[in-house]
């Protein structure tokens, strides 16, 4: 997730995003040290050891930005590094955007700390929207600074970890400004492909893709029970009907992936925290952002007959174009439904 250090007319915002950067550039040590140093614990220096590979590879194979991005460790003592606060109308799926002066109107807002984060959070549940407060393990300042591999990376797989940094690199590489699907579809689809490849290199099998079928048969649900929401906040009915339509509507959605689960995923339990948390519109903005768009880029990928250099130059134009004309693109390479 790219997530850019900026103004945004605030000076409570501005200042805890520059302290909050600031620490993150003042801790950073560099891997390679702490890899020859006898006292770094061996867990950490095989995941640091990971990190490094993967890092080199994505300059080697993938042509990502050769710099000092994670080549730094940073140890949070926390269990994310920011949290962004998303938030809608109590009656719209439509994100209360924020504008920034570099990377444009995006649908959150991030904050270094978890206090900070949710008491922005109450502000804007106290005038009645719908808010969700989520923790972001990782994030990309767009090259202006040499990100560091954070400790609450290392948490996850090695695959995982491989691929956030492909991700994340390539935030780097190309970014259209304000366009958060066509960024995160980008990166995504660089990350699934980078992955693939990183596997190949180091002759593990191929994934099972299990987990991808899965995951994008629960946003389909998700996606669909967005789309029910919308029809009933534009359905022109009273505050009462609307709101009690809203709690039906998620209700249904629950019962809908119970379903689903048992019918095509018995056993697989993985969802199940989320859908038994409360349940908002907020909460449904993240989905879609990441993958809306990366079947046209596979199809790029395609046409540039698989070389990341033709793949890259035709990104790069398509960023330049206005979001019109480059949403119409996309959907021209993108399969039916």
């Amino acid at each position: 997730m790219s997530w850019v250090l900026c103004a945004c007319g605030s000076i409570r915002y501005y200042a805890q995003a520059a302290h909050g950067q600031g620490e993150l550039v003042f801790k950073r040590q560099p891997v390679r040290k702490l890899l020859k140093d006898p006292a770094t614990d061996p867990k950490l220096a095989a995941r640091l050891s990971l990190a490094l590979a993967a890092r080199e590879f994505a300059s080697r194979h993938l042509d990502l930005p050769d710099n000092r991005s994670y080549t730094s460790y940073v140890d949070l003592h926390r269990p994310y590094v920011v949290w962004n606060v998303f938030a809608t109308p109590r009656y719209s799926v439509e994100a209360i955007r924020h504008c920034f002066p570099i990377a444009g109107c995006v649908a959150y807002r991030g904050w270094f700390g978890e206090a900070a984060a949710e008491a922005d959070a109450a502000r804007m549940r106290r005038r009645g929207d719908d808010v969700w407060v989520g923790g972001v393990p990782a994030y990309s300042t767009l090259g202006w600074f040499a990100d560091p591999i954070l400790s609450s990376m290392l948490r996850w797989d090695d695959d995982e970890l491989a691929g956030t940094i492909f991700h994340e690199l390539a935030h780097q590489l190309i970014y259209a400004k304000g366009d958060t699907a066509f960024n995160e579809s980008f990166a995504t689809f660089v990350q699934t492909e980078g992955l693939r490849e990183w596997r190949a290199a180091r002759e593990l099998p191929a994934d099972d893709g299990h987990a991808q079928a899965m995951a994008d048969g629960f946003t389909k649900l998700v996606l669909d029970l967005r789309e029910r929401l919308k029809t009933l906040y534009t359905s022109g009915v009273d505050a009462e009907v609307m709101a009690a339509g809203k709690q039906r509507e998620i209700a249904a959605f629950r019962a809908r992936y119970t379903a689903w689960r048992d019918a095509h995923w018995p056993g697989d339990h993985r969802y199940d925290a989320w859908v038994e948390k409360p349940i908002n519109n907020a909460r449904l903005l993240p989905f879609g952002l990441y993958d809306q768009w990366t079947p046209a880029f596979a199809a790029i990928f395609r046409e540039s007959g698989a070389q990341w250099p033709a793949f890259y130059a035709r990104v790069r134009a398509l960023a330049r174009e206005p979001k019109a004309r480059r949403d119409a693109t996309l959907q021209v390479l993108s399969p039916p439904p």
